[in-house]
C-alpha cells in the first residue's frame, strides 16, 4: 500500500511524470545533518585562524573579524552552492536521498535556490523550524515558505539509479540497427520523441530519465528487431536515427 504523497506533472512529451514528495521529517533529518556539517565546518576555521594568529600571522581582532565573515559565507551559501552544483543533493539531502527540483521537474537556479534559503529564516520562526513544518504539512506539494515562493519542491530519489547513454552520435545510431522495423510509429509520436530529445538537457537528470524510460516502454510494443537490452534514450534516440534512415 503506498503511503507517500506523489506529485503528478503533465509533461509536453505526452508523459505524466510522477515524483515522491519528501515529507517534514525526512527533510527535518537532512537538515539537522546539513546544520552539523556547517558546524564542523566553522570550527575547523576558528582552529585554523587561532593557529594563525597564535604563529604570528594576525592579531585576534582580524581572526573574530574573518571568522565572522567566512561564518557568514558558509551560513549563506552552503544550502544555495549544493542545491546548484550538486544537482539539488546537499550533503544532507543525498544521505537521505532527497532532492530539490522546480515545480515543473526543471533543476534549480541560482536564483530559486537563493530564495527558497533566504526565507529560511522566516521558516525557522517562532523557532526550531516549527512554522517551516507547520506550512508544509498544510499544503498540497508539502512545500515550506521558501519552497512556495521560489517554485520549488523537495522529492524523493529514486532507489535503483537509471544508466543512460548519452554519447552515441544521432546520425550513426541506426547504422547498426537494419532490422528495426519503425513503420507502426506514427508522425505525432516521433514528433513528441524529437521534442523530448531537443529539450532532455534541460531537464532534471531523474526527471529526464523517467521520461525516456516511459517513453521508450510506451513505443517499443510498435517496434519490432530492437534489441530488448536497448532502453531509455538510447532507444528513443536509435528510434528516431532508424526512422528517418528508412523514410517510413
Amino acid at each position: 500500500m503506498e503511503y507517500d504523497d506523489v506529485l503528478t506533472i503533465p509533461t509536453p512529451e505526452g508523459v505524466e511524470l510522477h515524483l515522491t514528495l519528501a515529507g517534514p521529517g525526512s527533510r527535518f533529518v537532512s537538515a539537522l545533518l546539513d546544520i552539523l556539517i556547517q558546524f564542523l565546518v566553522l570550527f575547523c576555521i576558528g582552529v585554523i585562524l587561532r593557529v594563525s594568529g597564535a604563529v604570528g600571522f594576525g592579531t585576534g581582532g582580524i581572526a573574530v573579524l574573518a571568522w565572522f565573515i567566512l561564518s557568514f559565507g558558509v551560513v549563506t551559501f552552503y544550502d544555495v552552492f549544493f542545491e546548484v552544483f550538486r544537482s539539488g543533493q546537499t550533503p544532507g539531502k543525498r544521505v537521505n536521498g532527497l532532492r530539490v527540483v522546480r515545480v515543473g521537474g526543471h533543476p534549480v537556479t541560482f536564483l530559486t535556490s537563493a530564495i527558497r534559503n533566504f526565507l529560511r529564516v522566516v521558516d525557522f520562526l517562532p523557532s526550531a523550524y516549527l512554522l517551516g513544518a507547520g506550512v508544509i504539512l498544510a499544503t498540497r506539494k508539502n512545500q515550506r515558505i521558501g519552497d512556495v515562493v521560489a517554485g520549488t519542491v523537495v522529492v524523493r530519489t529514486a532507489r535503483k539509479p537509471i544508466a543512460v547513454e548519452y554519447r552515441s552520435p544521432p546520425a550513426q545510431l541506426a547504422i547498426d540497427e537494419p532490422a528495426w522495423d519503425t513503420s507502426r510509429i506514427s508522425d505525432e509520436e516521433l514528433a513528441v520523441v524529437r521534442r523530448f530529445l531537443e529539450r532532455r538537457r534541460d531537464l532534471d537528470q531523474a526527471v529526464r530519465a523517467q521520461i525516456a524510460g516511459t517513453l521508450a516502454e510506451r513505443l517499443r510494443p510498435k517496434v519490432t528487431g530492437a534489441p530488448a537490452e536497448t532502453r531509455g534514450e538510447v532507444f528513443l534516440a536509435k528510434l528516431v536515427a532508424a526512422k528517418v534512415r528508412r523514410g517510413r
